[in-house]
């Protein structure tokens, strides 16, 4: 595994030939007060003169990832609720969603549990909640631009994407084993410290990704991507520069070909402004 310094300097993008660069967000591009670095707009600017397509790939809901980027994101794809939903100027390109009975199940799953933990179902239009008091709502307004509360998460009437489970304790050793049950037939993914995303099998940001490259016409050798959990492994084999944060789990470390500066030092920027020539 090479540094993000020596592999940047050794392959310019002009040798590396780059299209698209899918790039996670929460400890990936965002710091660490969840903002985007004031030097991503004039890098965005640089890519876009050269035909390099940016492509924000997470957890997160579009309506959310639309709201970070505003007017930059209007030639952007999207690859939303960890590749469930793909979209390119307002304009679906793919999305999976589950089936009504299969969500019943979850959320019955989720009642279940005894840990402090809330629910959020990811819809096309919305994401909602049963879960309305204070330190969960400021968990899941973090995430979701478009949020609605209702009284019963079976009655939502809505193309759900994902659910999403909110645990204020440990998500990888406390909700993703109480779904043992479910993950025998939905994947269930640790994305992030605190959350669990349930989506159908087979499901995940590197499918979607190179469902991505085949509609663009784009190959892996043209494709840097960059994250730093669970939810981006898959991303890591859909690219031949594909870049772990410094702060990364240790399986995408493991993962990737190359490392990135933490996000707390702007990894991400500093990797593409050493790739992408002025």
């Amino acid at each position: 595994m090479t540094s993000a310094t020596a592999s940047a300097s050794a392959a310019p993008a002009a040798l590396l030939d780059i299209r698209l660069v899918a790039v996670d967000m929460d400890g990936t591009l965002l710091d660490e007060s969840g903002r985007v670095p004031e030097e991503l707009w004039p890098l965005l600017d640089r890519m876009r003169e050269r035909g390099i397509l940016f492509a924000p790939s997470s957890g997160r809901q579009y309506a959310t990832l639309r709201r970070e980027f505003g007017a930059h994101g209007d030639d952007m794809v999207f690859i939303a609720e960890n590749g469930t939903y793909v979209v390119r100027s307002d304009e679906e390109l793919s999305s999976d969603t589950m089936a009504p009975a299969v969500v019943a199940d979850v959320v019955a799953a989720a009642r279940g549990m005894r840990h402090d933990m809330g629910v959020v179902l990811c819809g096309k239009w919305s994401a909602y909640i049963e879960r309305t008091d204070e330190a969960f709502r400021t968990e899941a307004d973090k995430y979701y631009a478009r949020l609605e509360e209702v009284a019963d998460l079976d009655a939502v009437d809505d193309d759900i994407l994902k659910v999403a489970i909110f645990d204020f304790g440990d998500a990888e050793t406390t909700t993703a084993p109480a779904l043992a049950d479910v993950a025998a037939s939905q994947q269930v993914v640790v994305s992030g410290a605190h959350w669990v995303d349930i989506m159908n099998p087979g499901v995940n940001k590197g499918r979607a990704l190179r469902r991505l490259q085949e509609v663009l016409g784009v190959t892996p050798a043209q494709t840097v991507v960059f994250g730093d959990y669970l939810n981006d492994l898959e991303m890591m084999d859909a690219s031949e520069h594909s870049y772990a944060m410094a702060n990364a789990h240790a399986d995408v470390v493991a993962r990737a070909r190359h490392r990135a500066p933490s996000n707390r030092d702007h990894g991400v920027i500093r990797v593409l402004d050493e790739l992408i020539p002025r």
